[in-house]
């Protein structure tokens, strides 16, 4: 594009184009940047005190309120460790984290993996929106031996597209922090909806509390008693084809959905349909992950095969199951396997330090407490119902983000003007 062609009031500048009385400044021109230290952890006295100690981990919070860390003012004194004050913007500097920003509300002190910027105007809102926009290109640009790799010399020679007044930042800062509070409090009422869930079904999957019209005693059960259960076969990698029949893998199980359009594994339809026929799944089964999870996280490796899923053969850490239907309800089952009674009871006899690895000989020995049919049919229509309201939040969420990600692109470059 020639500068005739240019719309009307802009200029073409080392971050794109932006107004023509916006500045193009560096981090370091109008911030002053500053990193913190570890006290040395062998010394039991510099830890434990009063002063709140962030590192990097903390930063996933967009708002800094709180830390579990703690050092004495001993400990301050005898590292490097620097105090930061309320309403500074902290960046993660390399790592798992590189690139994450976040706001202190509290004084604390940081480590050496964090370096703080202070604005001199003392509001940080307008530069956090920026870094969080550019937070790829950045991690992408300084991306060293496969981790990003940031310093304080780096993060000063950013260069960012700067409104001429306080008032326009401040302007634009509000707009996009109004939509972060609403993205928290979306986050905090999913939060609050999965503990209330999990709440209703430790008391109705174990008969603590009996809806209306039900009474009676319930049985109980192992699973080899109340459902057929199968693992997938260990198909070998020179088995592998580019088309055919797709291959169930513990990734393709997320949120309690099965997604299979993107899987890059299949085997032949002659495989498939002959010797492996047998772990072809069947719409309505019920299938799960059983290796390469936490159990914390288990919960969201439990999906219902939709016939629109169809055909897919199992493959190794996948189990599915059939319910006998004159004693168990599919969906209680779907609600039972997602609960932290069966991921207590997985977890205490499987396989693996930080991931789960289990079998169908561990499932054999999970019990369960059965109500008659009709009130299991009640039970996970009510915990069906939760997990409704639950996906209609994580939807709104998932539309909250893409907005802030377009609202990001037209202000924070001047496509769109609030003043």
């Amino acid at each position: 594009m020639s500068n005739s062609q240019l719309a009307k009031g802009y200029k073409r500048t080392e971050v794109g184009l932006i107004p023509e009385d916006w500045e193009v400044i560096c981090i370091g021109d109008f911030c002053t940047c500053f990193s913190g230290g570890t006290p040395n952890t062998s010394n039991a006295a510099y830890y434990g005190g009063a002063i709140p100690w962030i590192t990097s981990s903390d930063l996933n919070q967009t708002r800094i309120l709180e830390v579990n860390g703690r050092i004495t003012e001993e400990g301050l004194t005898h590292s490097s460790a620097k105090i930061v004050k309320p309403q500074t913007l902290l960046l993660a500097l390399y790592g798992a984290t590189a690139g994450i920003s976040a706001i202190t509300e509290i004084r604390a002190a940081i480590n050496q993996a964090i370096l703080a910027i202070q604005p001199m105007q003392d509001n940080p809102e307008y530069l956090s929106q920026y870094l969080q926009l550019r937070k790829d290109y950045f991690i992408k640009t300084y991306t060293q031996g496969g981790q990003p790799n940031f310093s304080g010399e780096i993060v000063k020679a950013f260069i960012i597209p700067l409104p001429p007044t306080k008032a326009e930042q401040e302007a634009i800062a509000d707009a996009l922090s109004d939509t972060d509070a609403l993205i928290e409090s979306l986050k905090q009422l999913i939060t609050k909806k999965r503990q209330l869930k999990q709440g209703a079904m430790q008391e109705l999957l174990t008969g603590k509390r009996r809806l209306p019209g039900f009474s009676g005693a319930w049985d109980m059960k192992t699973f080899a008693e109340i459902c057929w259960f199968q693992e997938g076969p260990g198909v070998r990698n020179t088995q592998f084809t580019s088309s055919g029949i797709k291959l169930l893998n513990g990734t393709n199980i997320f949120q309690g959905v099965l997604n299979l359009d993107t899987t890059n594994r299949f085997i032949s339809q002659k495989e498939a349909f002959g010797s492996y026929s047998h772990f072809l799944a069947d719409a309505g089964d019920i299938v799960i992950a059983s290796s390469g999870i936490t159990v914390e996280k288990f919960h969201d490796k439990v999906a219902f095969v939709r016939n629109k899923d169809l055909p897919f053969c199992l493959n190794t850490s996948t189990i599915r199951f059939k319910p006998l239907e004159n004693i168990l309800q599919s969906n209680y089952l779907f609600q039972f396997l997602r609960s932290n009674k069966f991921k207590h009871m997985i977890g205490g006899q499987a396989t693996g330090s930080a991931q789960l690895n289990f079998g169908p000989s561990h499932v054999a020995k999970v019990t369960i407490s059965l109500p008659p049919l009709s009130e299991q049919t009640a039970i996970a229509a009510i915990l069906s119902d939760i997990d409704t309201e639950i996906t209609a939040l994580e939807t709104k969420l998932s539309k909250t983000r893409q907005i802030k990600q377009g609202m990001m692109h037209e202000l924070l470059t001047g496509r769109i003007r609030l003043i």
